[in-house]
């Protein structure tokens, strides 16, 4: 390269090419462009979605409010800061008449003067928007006030209705706070702009201020200080909503004796003398000196600290603390009031119950139905079951936990185990765009069995199995479009055939028929589809034609908390089959936390237990609250995704307000379909919640609160590890003062750091006269009850129960798993019942081995059947129905059903005949084992016959050897009258279908 001058190769420089700036600015155009295509992306298609559920108004009616509330705020707070930036330099001073110090902020007064207009219009728009944005995000306050209805209860302290609390001052605070941020800002921006303009100087002789800027500011904090003053008035009524812990209980909420007799008369006079202050602010540009209003402020804010502080600790020091009970008697019996209202569990119903150690036959027949309905399926533990023996398909899945609902037969109504076979993405084989959103798109019917029965196998008794599903729930239309695993979109119709099953239990195809989703056929929705999913194929693959829709937002919560959003949703759906459909059922909850003197409950916390994880918890905007109220019974169909809410509880305000402000949003509670009605129930939630207060507020006697003499809490779930709170159970039952059982939820309480037994809590789950009406049987401190980690200690530690839970693991070959520990009010004392299973190691899944029982302390049983456990710790079964394979073996090796040689045989001294029948037996086990591992079903059925065969021979020789008789512990498992009646008593595991 040649030498230039000896200075080498000079870059050039000076402004970008003509094309370098039209590049650039293409460049910024698209990106805008493509931010603005994204954010209309998100709304265009969450106005397809509410439209295609048919509930754009609830849509249009919040980003109405939104828009509104962002325009009105946004273009208040500009317009006031504005206003204080145009008015302060609108009097800033002569230029002659700036000293040294302003004339040295010259450079930067010329540095933005050419930008001053802008600068202006900037600063207020920049403002604005963050408030306008602050605003729009509280929609819902805005909502409950303009459409506030009264509750028809007023408050002890004040006397206004509760709606004042709970929907108009919440909205008053807000918008104080939005003044008071008004204000700051504005004061903020005239100071700086003041200053800069020679208004204010800090520095040299004589006045600080101008007249101008002294005027503006003092009149800018003369409304802060008077804003203050509305906050002092407004913090009276606040006292009876102000949230502290007290007496254990974290969210004690309203007044108590300081607040009524020092806090109160404190923020009366601080209201006072904020007046008085803020017009000597007021007055100061007359009197041209700041002095009377800094001194009234500086008199204020000694005030506050004299009068709202120093004087209530007083109050609390002598006048409280020597005799607080009695002081604080007045407000602890208005908290309770109020927080037994405002839970719904005010009309809960006490009653003593002296539990009997020791049960006589007349008084367990009154609860025959509460025995023939125990519950033996946990529908916590037999998922997996139904897994093996229910999928079909790997592409199909059962959830972790199933739901247990009513059905009605021949024999009245039966408590119902059910699952929804829903479609399970992990199991398809193929993974690629179009098998995991065109193919695998939907489920396939639901499994049900009873809940109080099991086969001699110790697997579920279906009353609803197959594919299609075949039983008792009749036709009903079976593909799941939407359930509570179906996370992912799906594009169904147009050309598009879908991998289905029909009734020859092959694959077919299907075209969805259903009325939901949203259309692809504008290009621009694929785009805006395409943008929403990160998914560009949408845009131009060709597996879209004419007539195809999307689907998304499938599962059944996320659908009733989008076009309710004002709802809580409780945290377990459950399916119901009725009038050809399936039908998910959810129970919807209004809360406030603004009801005056309730105790405030945290919503995550209370309703936390070791199933929570599984089931899921409550989803909601709201989770302090101190009002609830199960208002809505909302349903989402499984194959069309149509949501529907009814009006469940019409005496709620709160869900009269939102009807109010979502019109036509909520059907009527007589717009319920009668097949409907029966299987609607209490909900988990709403129960977890009322007896997490009720640990306290049971104690209705404001002395014994004080005192807490009586503290419950609900037990840990002692058949796992989790250390987390034990769940209440669905049941059929009687209670003690009832004359005959109903369907219930249910929970146990023990004293606070003891394990026995303090009370039983039921309520009503069934839709009825007596719906919802609490019952609890407390438990004399003296009886020693167990609590349910006792039953399960006193079980762990029974050396009958140990050796033969031994025998059952068979060494570390097997695993079991413990069911949930019912706790049953029977025969005038406590009934404790637990389901063992056992997971052999050849098999995946658990089945139902043995039955434990505890009456009293002392009689615990642990038999094959719940007929033989009941009737060694109650001397009675009446009703009984479940079983379980009973007869244990009496060696280690042998097969955990295998029966044991007759009485009086011994060693060598077998009958020969019942010995080779006892060896068929064994080698016939062997045989199905193997089968079963191999797969080879053929061979299984075969093997399942001759141990039939074996059995009958086994037992036709011990009956002929002891006389034609044979003890119970060496006969064959019972099966209930559904069960096969070749049901083999061997513990493997029959095949899937």
């Amino acid at each position: 390269m040649p030498d230039r001058g000896g200075q080498g190769f000079r870059p050039r420089v000076g402004p970008p090419s003509r094309r370098a700036r039209v590049l650039l600015l293409t460049v910024g155009v698209l990106v805008l462009l493509f931010l603005a295509f994204v954010f209309f992306a998100g709304f265009w298609t969450d106005w397809l979605w509410f439209k295609s559920v048919h509930y754009s108004s609830v849509f249009s009616t919040e980003v109405w409010t939104k828009a509104g509330l962002f325009a009105v705020f946004g273009l208040l707070m500009a317009g006031v800061a504005g206003l204080n930036i145009w008015l302060a330099h609108r009097l800033r001073p002569p230029l002659s008449a700036m000293s040294v110090e302003q004339q040295s902020l010259d450079r930067y007064r010329m540095g933005i003067a050419p930008y001053r207009k802008w600068l202006l219009i900037a600063i207020s728009l920049a403002v604005g928007l963050i408030a306008g944005s602050a605003a729009a995000g509280q929609w819902r306050l805005w909502l409950l006030w303009t459409n506030a209805t009264d509750f028809g209860v007023k408050d002890s302290q004040f006397h206004l209705d509760v709606s004042f609390y709970a929907f108009d001052l919440p909205w008053y605070e807000f918008v104080l706070g939005f003044a008071f941020s008004a204000v700051v800002v504005s004061l903020l921006a005239a100071l700086l702009v003041h200053y800069l303009y020679g208004g204010l100087r800090l520095q040299g002789p004589g006045r600080r201020a101008t007249a101008g800027a002294q005027g503006h500011l003092a009149v800018l904090l003369g409304l802060f200080v008077l804003f203050k003053a509305v906050a002092y008035w407004l913090d009276r009524y606040a006292l009876a909503v102000k949230t502290g812990s007290y007496k254990g209980v974290p969210g004690y909420t309203g007044l108590r004796y300081v607040d009524a007799n020092a806090f109160l008369p404190a923020k009366t006079i601080l209201f006072c003398v904020a007046i008085i202050c803020a017009l000597l602010f007021f007055l100061t540009p007359i009197r041209r000196t700041w002095a009377p209003a800094l001194i009234g402020f500086g008199l204020m804010a000694l005030s506050s600290v004299l009068i709202g502080g120093l004087y209530p600790a007083i109050v609390q020091q002598f006048q409280v603390k020597p005799n607080e009970q009695a002081k604080e008697t007045p407000y602890l019996k208005q908290n309770i009031d109020a927080t037994r209202q405002a839970y719904g569990i005010a009309g809960s119903q006490t009653q003593q119950y002296t539990p009997t150690a020791t049960a006589d036959a007349g008084s367990v027949q009154k609860d025959s139905q509460t025995i023939s309905d125990i519950r033996l399926l946990d529908p916590n533990i037999v998922s997996p079951t139904f897994q093996q023996m229910e999928q079909q398909r790997s592409y199909y899945g059962f959830p972790s936990t199933l739901d247990v609902d009513r059905y009605s037969t021949a024999n009245g109504v039966q408590d119902t185990v059910i699952g929804v076979r829903e479609l399970n993405p992990n199991g398809v084989q193929q993974h690629n765009w179009i098998n995991d959103h065109f193919k695998y798109t939907h489920g396939y019917g639901v499994v049900a069995a009873k809940g109080n029965q099991v086969n001699g196998n110790g697997q579920p008794v279906f009353t609803e199995s197959g594919l299609p599903a075949t039983g008792s729930l009749g036709d009903y239309q079976q593909r799941i479009y939407y359930g509570e695993n179906t996370t992912t979109y799906s594009i169904v119709g147009g050309s598009n055939h879908e991998i289905d099953n029909t009734a020859d239990g092959g694959a077919q195809t299907y075209q969805y028929t259903g009325a939901s989703g949203v259309s692809l056929n504008n290009p621009l929705t694929r785009a805006a589809y395409a943008v929403k999913f990160d998914e560009p194929q949408i845009l131009y693959s060709g597996a879209i034609t004419n007539g195809a829709k999307v689907l998304y937002d499938r599962t059944p919560k996320e659908r009733v908390a989008k076009v309710a959003p004002w709802l809580a949703i409780d945290g377990d759906p459950y399916p119901v089959v009725q009038n050809g459909q399936l039908t998910w059922v959810l129970d919807g909850y209004t809360t406030s936390d603004g009801y005056p003197f309730s105790s405030k409950t945290t919503l995550g916390d209370a309703t936390k237990d070791s199933l929570s994880s599984e089931r899921g918890q409550v989803v909601g905007d709201a989770d302090q609250v101190n009002y609830i109220r199960n208002s809505v019974k909302a349903t989402v169909d499984a194959f069309t995704g149509k949501v529907t809410l009814y009006q469940w509880d019409d005496s709620d305000p709160v869900l009269k307000t939102w009807m109010k402000a979502f019109p036509g949003t909520v059907e009527p509670r007589s717009a319920i379909p009668a097949d409907l009605l029966p299987h609607l129930r209490y909900p988990q939630d709403l129960f977890k919640v009322q007896r997490d207060l009720l640990g306290m507020y049971h104690m209705t006697d404001p002395n014994a609160f004080f005192n807490g003499t009586d503290i419950w809490q609900v037990p840990t779930d002692p058949t796992n590890d989790s250390k987390q709170l034990q769940p209440p159970y669905y049941l059929t039952l009687r209670m003690p003062d009832m004359p005959a059982a109903t369907f219930s939820l249910n929970s146990t309480f023990v004293p606070s750091g003891r394990g026995n037994l303090a009370a039983f809590m039921s309520v009503d789950a069934d839709p009825g006269p007596d719906y919802g009406k609490i019952r609890i049987l407390t438990v004399p401190s003296d009886s020693n009850t167990p609590g349910p980690t006792q039953v399960q200690a006193k079980f762990n530690s029974d050396s009958t129960v140990a050796s033969q839970i031994t025998l059952l693991k068979n060494g570390s070959d097997s695993n079991l798993d413990y069911g949930n520990l019912l706790t049953l009010p029977v025969g005038g004392g406590f009934l404790n019942v637990e389901p063992v299973y056992v997971k052999g190691s050849g098999s995946n899944y658990p089945v139902l081995q043995k039955v434990l029982a505890v009456y009293g302390n002392d009689n615990v049983a642990f038999q094959g059947n719940l007929t033989d456990a009941l009737t060694k710790v109650l001397g009675t079964a009446p009703g009984a129905t479940g079983t379980a394979p009973g007869a244990t073996a009496t060696a280690p090796g042998g097969g955990a059903n295998t029966p044991p040689p007759g009485p009086g045989s011994g060693g060598g001294g077998l009958d020969p005949t019942l010995k080779q029948a006892l060896d068929a037996m064994q080698k016939a086990n062997t045989d199905a084992q193997n089968a079963f591992k191999a797969g080879d079903w053929a061979a299984y059925g075969a093997a399942q016959k001759a141990m039939q065969d074996a059995l009958n021979a086994a037992l036709a020789a011990e009956q002929k050897s002891t006389g034609g008789s044979s003890p119970a512990s060496s006969a064959p498992a019972t099966t209930t009258p559904s069960a096969s009646a070749s049901a083999s008593p061997t513990a493997v595991p029959s095949p899937s279908p």
